[in-house]
């Protein structure tokens, strides 16, 4: 593996740092218009979407450059490109590989401008992480398909303008992943209803979805009937390294090393204390190996290799430094880690304990623990099934 950038990456690099350093200010000099003129001046610059065809308004850059771009971001605590997190994320690159001119026309530029958000209709009650096993239907007649279940962990759906969703159209197929077709489905539609599930921080990030005869124009299909397996697998064909996943968790680690520094046990600061060093070390030597890992996926991906289950192994390291790091800080904390976030004294505004309050949804979501270490024993190393 070359570690080293060839000199057009460098220079795009440069380019990515001299614009950063123009036109990204420090996070407590961000007023709330902020996000509005950042959204503007990347879109301006093509970098979102920026590994999306240029036909489609992309930026038609390359995986590598991708990787540099979001590494970067990360590093410096930017906003994110572009605000409609999954239009970009799963809804744009599925359209571009398997939607209608007209589909295309008609969403991806306004994924790109951050018009509306995009919610994903994938999870089910009963199922858990096994989303081959869905039941919601969807039954064509006519010029519709009418749709009937329910979705639960559905994130942003109360905001969203529209789903991208799963449906069980047959169920005759040799295997449960036959049968699945992908609907694109206006939130407002008659019969559809939301329901937010609040985490215990209180935010509403998740809902349940339910789905009482709604009616579908077959013009919304994407893909083929029965192709819904297939393009939800092809989405996850972008740029899947964990790079820039690994810059904002060593932003993490250095906000937790301060933390340390500014409190005490025996009498010293608690970064002198041994036990708190190891604790930390850990943390950061699972970073490094999740960089590894990450560039390790890079190089399979500019070689036109397939990334698939051994992206298992950094969500599972994810999910261990979300839990631990968040545990931690509450203990530095001593007393005062039993505050609310908000409230008077609280350390950090209590940014800590909003860690700690949702640490639970971040690590389920895309798979538990448990279903990554099945992943991981059966599918890498070869161990019997669970």
């Amino acid at each position: 593996m070359d570690f080293n950038l060839t000199p057009e990456q460098e220079a795009f690099r440069d380019e990515v740092r001299g614009f950063l350093d123009e036109n990204l200010p420090p996070e407590d000099e961000r007023d709330a218009m902020f996000p509005l003129r950042w959204s503007k001046l990347v879109r301006e610059k093509r970098w979102v979407g920026f590994s999306w065809p240029e036909e489609v308004g992309g930026g038609g850059g390359n995986i590598m450059e991708q990787a540099i771009l979001k590494e970067e971001l990360a590093s410096r605590r930017a906003p994110p490109l572009g605000s409609c997190i999954m239009g970009l994320a799963w809804v744009g690159p599925a359209l571009i590989q398997y939607g209608t001119e007209e589909q295309k026309q008609r969403f991806i530029p306004d994924i790109l401008d951050s018009k509306y958000q995009w919610c994903t209709g994938y999870s089910e009650p009963d199922i858990g992480s096994d989303l081959a096993a869905l039941q919601c239907r969807g039954e064509r007649r006519g010029d519709k398909y009418i749709v009937k279940g329910q979705k639960i962990w559905t994130s942003l759906a109360q905001w969203a303008k529209w789903m991208i969703l799963l449906v069980r159209t047959d169920n005759d197929g040799r295997t449960k992943h036959e049968g699945i077709t992908c609907l694109l489905v206006e939130m407002d539609s008659p019969g559809v209803t939301v329901a937010p599930i609040a985490n215990m921080a209180r935010q509403p990030f998740y809902a349940e979805v339910f789905f009482d005869e709604v009616e579908v124009p077959v013009e919304n299909l994407l893909g083929e009937e029965g192709q819904g397996w297939q393009i939800t697998i092809g989405a996850l064909a972008n740029e899947r390294s964990g790079i820039s996943e690994v810059s904002g968790l060593l932003w993490e680690l250095d906000r937790l090393k301060e933390l340390a520094r500014a409190s005490t046990r025996d009498g010293k600061p608690a970064l002198e204390d041994a036990r708190v060093r190891r604790r930390i070390a850990e943390y950061e030597t699972r970073i490094a190996a999740m960089r590894f890992n990450g560039l390790r996926y890079l190089t399979k991906q500019i070689k036109g290799e397939r990334v698939g289950s051994e992206t298992s192994v950094n969500k599972l390291h994810t999910a261990y430094m979300e839990k631990y790091m968040a545990e931690l800080a509450i203990e530095l904390q001593g007393s005062y880690g039993c505050l609310a976030p908000g409230t008077s004294h609280a350390v950090q505004g209590g940014r800590w304990q909003k860690e700690a309050f949702t640490w639970a949804t971040a690590v389920i979501g895309g798979g538990t623990p448990n279903i990554q270490r099945n992943i991981i024993a059966e599918r890498i190393l070869g161990l019997p099934r669970d």
